[in-house]
């Protein structure tokens, strides 16, 4: 009953901004998990930044001061504020979340379809 949208991808310049948005329909009976990758062709798919139920945020070394990852469980969106954009971070971006389905059943990932961002002067 899970799924997850994200959105606000598109075309942007060097140094520029976007932010993306990853919309949680339905509910898992835990999570364990929630964060953001990118795929660019080529390569495997990178982890970018996560952040737990407290708060806690953590990030990979080529984004850190650059992106930033929230939540707003009002909305139940997880998002992605990405500033200073340069060509290599031209690649699809998943958001991804993990936990449990109900009690006693086993880990499982969702992943959303991609939005594309393209880096480009």
């Amino acid at each position: 009953q899970v799924q997850l949208v994200e959105s606000g991808g598109g075309l942007v310049q060097p140094g520029g901004s976007l932010s993306l948005s990853c919309s949680v329909s339905g509910r898992l009976f835990t999570i364990s998990f929630r964060g953001w990758y990118r795929q660019a062709p080529g390569k495997q798919r990178e982890f970018l930044a996560s952040i737990n139920d407290g708060g806690f945020t953590n990030y990979a070394d080529s984004v850190k001061g650059r992106f930033t990852i929230s939540r707003d469980n009002a909305k139940n969106t997880v998002n992605l504020q990405m500033n200073s954009l340069k060509s290599e971070d031209t690649a699809v971006y998943y958001c991804n979340i993990g936990g449990t389905e109900s009690m006693n059943s086993d880990y499982v990932d969702y992943w959303g379809q991609g939005t594309q961002v393209t880096v480009s002067s």
